[in-house]
């Protein structure tokens, strides 16, 4: 049982001379226990709001994962220059970063629930933009199929913090699994799909917009009407000029469309937990979207069939969805949260190493190893994201901070592994690089896995009676 302190300090996300002046006093703050209301599903009931979220986070990586196996039919079919064939892969990753500073201000305009389903629309268009016969349709596609899947990717977190505050480990397992799930279908059945229905790689792609459809039709419920969500904003706005966090939970929102008021991303710039998680997401993404482009090409350039080598990078999805599901329920204790950081570093390492090494002969050893420690990076970061915040609105904004500079750091790792590959000619440099990289990970693992949130200073304290 708790009860709250006086606090001389100024609202969560704030700061001033009283805030400044107590921050070295304070210790370390736990979220404070979620308000009435806060972790139960919308009005359409719970497990038609998580089955509206699972649908889409399966789509947040089908768009981009539909591209590379039939990357070859596009340079040839539209043409495209190799050149210009690494950007078309490129820009979704750069979208994901940049468009998600964007998010904030989307969500003051219209709700994080009513956002979510602008997002399936718009990705659905962009990928049917991939029917027109013209280089600029399909790029400007992938810039609109990529800015939607940027704001989703920052609403998830906050969504699930916001509507699933006492679920949040198991949600977040799911969303991670739907991640896994949506690239997994769409590399392993574009092209067959493709040959079975006769049709070419531009009607194949834009298949893809109907599950997009499909989560925006499960999703309708939960967006509700803009004079709810206006009002809910109101109430909010209210809120967060009092000491204490901002509520969460439909008993805080009273509609479906909620925009939530909370800190910036500036604010949170300050706070080295915030850092921490950045640094944690940037890294693996980073190493997952390197890999990504590569791994096929590393282990052809050791003998391996072309089509034995891409079937290994599918092969490796398996254990991620694994270790995507059981992560966040094993480590949603504090407690537990470092060993699942040093489990992720040492699996991905002994992947690395042993592709540097003797990538063909085990290579199904090093694809188990790389996806339980891909799978398990990806469902910490995101959960750390949850975890870190002490309510849905700070979750929001530190899902723009992380995601934004996460993936366009991530940008970075398949034009970086594929310079240090052609400057050395080998792969042993590159996984070595890598395997540096996974040094930052431990680093900001062992910061973000402490019992603390952001802008703990600024929060009302808690005592125990």
């Amino acid at each position: 049982m708790h009860e709250q302190l006086p606090n001389p300090e100024p609202p969560a996300g704030t700061f001033g001379p009283s805030a400044s002046a107590t921050a070295a006093a304070a210790p370390p703050v736990r979220a404070a226990p979620p308000p009435p209301g806060a972790g139960r599903a919308g009005r359409s009931g719970p497990v038609l709001l998580a089955a509206g979220l699972l649908l889409v986070a399966v789509n947040l990586r089908i768009a981009v994962a539909s591209v590379g196996p039939v990357l070859d039919d596009i340079e040839h079919g539209q043409p495209l220059s190799s050149t210009a064939a690494g950007v078309l892969t490129t820009i979704p990753v750069l979208c994901f970063g940049g468009f998600a500073f964007a998010t904030p201000a989307l969500v003051r305009r219209w709700g994080m629930h009513r956002l979510l389903g602008v997002t399936m629309l718009l990705l659905a268009a962009g990928v049917l933009a991939r029917l027109q016969p013209s280089t600029a349709a399909l790029f400007t596609g992938t810039v609109v199929a990529g800015a939607s899947i940027a704001v989703a990717n920052v609403l998830m977190p906050g969504l699930i913090k916001h509507d699933f505050a006492h679920r949040s480990g198991l949600m977040m397992g799911l969303y991670t699994t739907g991640l896994f799930l949506g690239a997994a279908a769409a590399s392993g059945l574009t092209v067959p799909l493709e040959h079975v229905l006769g049709t070419g790689w531009r009607h194949m792609l834009a298949l893809w917009a109907l599950p997009a459809l499909a989560a925006f039709l499960l999703w309708l419920p939960q967006t509700g009407s803009r004079r709810a969500a206006q009002a809910a904003d109101h109430r909010l706005a209210a809120s967060s000029a009092a000491p204490g966090p901002v509520p969460a939970g439909p008993a805080a929102r009273g509609g479906s469309g909620t925009g939530l008021r909370g800190p910036g991303v500036r604010a949170l710039a300050r706070d080295r937990t915030a850092w921490a998680v950045t640094v944690f997401m940037g890294a693996q993404s980073l190493g997952y979207y390197a890999l990504l482009s590569w791994l096929p090409s590393l282990l052809q350039d050791s003998g391996m069939s072309d089509g034995r080598a891409g079937w290994m990078l599918s092969f490796s999805t398996f254990p991620g969805f694994a270790a995507s599901l059981l992560t966040p329920v094993l480590a949603r204790h504090p407690s537990r949260r470092l060993p699942v950081v040093i489990a992720t570093v040492v699996l991905c390492g002994a992947a690395y190493a042993g592709l540097a090494v003797a990538p063909v002969g085990p290579a199904y050893l090093w694809m188990v190893l790389l996806g339980l420690g891909q799978g398990a990076a990806i469902s910490l970061a995101l959960s750390l994201i949850v975890w870190c915040a002490p309510d849905a609105a700070h979750a929001s904004a530190l899902s723009t901070l992380a995601q934004g500079t996460g993936y366009l750091v991530a940008a970075l790792g398949p034009f970086g592994l594929g310079a240090i590959h052609s400057l050395t000619g080998g792969w042993t440099t590159p996984m070595a690089a890598l395997g540096a990289v996974l040094v930052a990970q431990l680093g900001a693992g062992l910061l973000a896995s402490r019992d603390r949130v952001v802008l703990a200073d600024a929060l009302p304290r808690k005592a125990a009676v």
